[in-house]
């Protein structure tokens, strides 16, 4: 068995032991861990939440006096945790009305990623696309000096996206959680300290269709 197929099973058997709904958790942990981007009583939208494990370790991390909003097209079921709530949407129809009167995010968490093709480019794109829309929402609801946590498939247009991310963000960078298989091209683009001045809508086009999407 080759060790990235140990590495993967471990945190599988770490996700089942530690009660969380998938292994993805542990990359969340890993980020925390060392960029420090959730603190107690952080108010914390996680786009693409389903199926929960990310809500269950920023649950955590911000505590009892936090609060979380998790937001997918599938419904997250039986979650039980006292600062969450769940809906049940469209992450491209969100707004300040969505939220009532709660104010902006200290933090916004993207997990979210396009329904794969097996095709490296295609999905890259997709996924590029998925990340400005999260920069899109972080312009509008996210609180200055705010932290944003996305994921990323890896090619040609990240270089792009990371520019965009920081001309938004005090300090924008990439990571690759040990618990993201080695052979995946997926990592994460870690953004710390929203600018006052992040422009809203988006003044970096996203990729346009072309040969290869």
């Amino acid at each position: 068995m080759s060790a990235q197929r140990v590495l993967h099973d471990h945190f599988f058997r770490e996700a089942k032991r530690n009660g969380y709904r998938s292994r993805a958790a542990y990359k969340l942990l890993e980020i925390d861990d060392k960029r420090d981007i959730l603190r107690k009583r952080d108010y914390v939208l996680d786009l693409g939440a389903a199926p929960g494990s990310w809500l269950q370790v920023a649950s955590k991390r911000i505590g009892p006096r936090g609060k979380i909003i998790g937001v997918d097209l599938q419904e997250i079921k039986n979650l039980q945790l006292d600062n969450v709530t769940t809906l049940k949407e469209d992450v491209t129809t969100l707004s300040l009305d969505t939220f009532g009167d709660d104010g902006l995010f200290d933090v916004i968490l993207s997990d979210m990623a396009p329904s794969t093709t097996g095709n490296r480019t295609i999905d890259h794109h997709g996924s590029v696309r998925l990340c400005h829309t999260a920069l899109d929402i972080a312009a509008t609801l996210l609180k200055p000096k705010g932290n944003l946590v996305m994921k990323v498939l890896e090619g040609g247009a990240y270089k792009e996206l990371l520019e965009r991310c920081e001309t938004c963000f005090s300090v924008a960078k990439g990571f690759k959680p040990k618990a993201s298989r080695a052979i995946s091209t997926e990592m994460f683009v870690v953004c710390t300290g929203r600018r006052e001045d992040m422009t809203k809508p988006m003044d970096v086009a996203p990729p346009r269709p072309g040969s290869g999407w």
